[in-house]
């Protein structure tokens, strides 16, 4: 009798073009989405329908890629939007009036993150805007603490993102000045740390402690490393980007001194874990069943379960039972205004390429007296993050068109 070979695994890596192509997809339609909530957000606007919106165009968006494929594909991370002094991302309920309630204040700089993931291959993007005011300049020039603020989280993931290249990775010349380039020790955490918190002192800022930039893996954005900036007492990082990782790049800066408390707001986000537990309630094991089939290993709000009132009922067993973690809300210790930054970027042999990123802001409407003066930081930040690309003139397939033709 023939014996049948075993179907050959799926490589999964970025060194497979298919999975490269699902994070392109996924960031294309994180961006389409991001540009979109920006717009929503305006003063006066409720943030539970900004978060509703932009989960429903979310949810379009990726039902137009991969039709027909047996693909699992959804939200990676939901709609949010962050008032001024919170840290963590933010999303009320419908059926918690109060917060519901709670409206966009003119000049204040709120976070806005969310992602989409394609066979489990996220793209997530976070950016902080200053909600537009009547009275702004006509030319929407910032100046004063906002522009520090601004500018200092700018630079500081630039710097973040150049810190996190392997050695000489982008080295050229000789084969003996390249040897020699990637001879060098790579940045430790404590040096990226003590780097970054030189570059925002100089705008008089400071980072957000335990800022965590996540390796990402298939079906998880908290993989086996992490990088853990201004680390909190007992806490630490571990391990350093290498080719071939995909990661999540987090960059927190406050206006004040960037210690964080716990605010009172109800915990709306998140997330099923590893652990296994005999729930003993109904409407715990409908929410965990529910939770399983339409969100995976990814965050959610309790605002998309079927039924949010019943769904708040059912995550209290479940977050017990430790089988859904919650993410508490996290603010600034002193209420000062926190900007945030999140980049899905893939490490190559190239160097680093953003799948998802927030938009570059135009540097020259933001006015300060105040400016980076430490000679290694701007040497770093003088230094590109890839090789360039011979072709890249050469027009190419959009990467959501390639995707509702390739095959699985």
């Amino acid at each position: 009798m023939a014996s049948t070979a075993p179907p050959a695994e799926i490589d999964y890596s970025l060194n497979n073009p298919d999975t490269l192509t699902k994070y392109k997809t996924a960031a294309q339609i994180s961006q389409k989405v991001l540009e979109a909530v920006t717009g929503w957000c305006t003063e006066g606007a409720k943030i539970v329908e900004i978060c509703e919106k932009g989960d429903k165009l979310l949810e379009e968006e990726i039902a137009k890629v991969y039709k027909g494929k047996k693909i699992a594909k959804g939200v990676a991370h939901p709609t949010t939007v962050s008032p001024s002094a919170f840290v963590t991302p933010y999303t009320p309920l419908k059926s918690d009036a109060e917060e519901a309630a709670v409206e966009l204040k003119a000049a204040e700089c709120i976070k806005i993150q969310l992602g989409a993931q394609i066979d489990g291959f996220a793209s997530i993007v976070c950016d902080s805007i200053i909600v537009p005011s009547s009275e702004a300049n006509a030319n929407g020039e910032l100046e004063g603490r906002q522009a520090d603020l601004v500018l200092a989280t700018y630079y500081a993931n630039e710097l973040l993102l150049r810190t996190m290249l392997p050695s000489g990775l982008l080295a050229s010349g000789s084969e003996e000045e390249i040897a020699k380039a990637r001879a060098q020790k790579p940045y430790t955490q404590g040096k990226i740390t003590q780097l970054l918190e030189k570059l925002v002192k100089s705008y008089d800022c400071n980072l957000v402690e335990n800022t965590t930039c996540w390796q990402f893996e298939r079906n998880e954005i908290e993989g086996k490393k992490k990088i853990i900036l201004a680390p909190g007492e007992g806490v630490r990082g571990d391990g350093l980007p290498e080719v071939g990782e995909a990661w999540g790049v987090e960059m927190g800066v406050s206006l004040g001194t960037g210690k964080v408390k716990s605010l009172g707001n109800r915990a709306t986000l998140h997330r099923r874990t590893t652990t296994t537990y005999g729930l003993k309630r109904p409407s715990s094991r409908a929410t965990l069943s529910e939770v399983v089939k339409k969100f995976g290993t990814f965050p959610f709000s309790i605002r998309q379960l079927e039924d949010e009132r019943a769904g708040k009922v059912g995550v209290v067993e479940c977050v017990r039972g430790g089988v859904l973690r919650q993410y508490e809300v996290i603010g600034d210790k002193d209420n000062e205004a926190v900007c945030r930054l999140f980049t899905t970027v893939a490490v190559t042999k190239n160097g680093i390429t953003r799948f998802s990123a927030p938009p570059t802001p135009d540097l020259s409407k933001f006015k300060t007296d105040k400016k980076i003066t430490d000679e290694e930081i701007l040497k770093i930040l003088e230094q590109p993050l890839a090789k360039e690309s011979k072709n890249k003139n050469k027009k190419k397939k959009s990467a959501t068109k390639q995707a509702e033709t390739t095959e699985a």
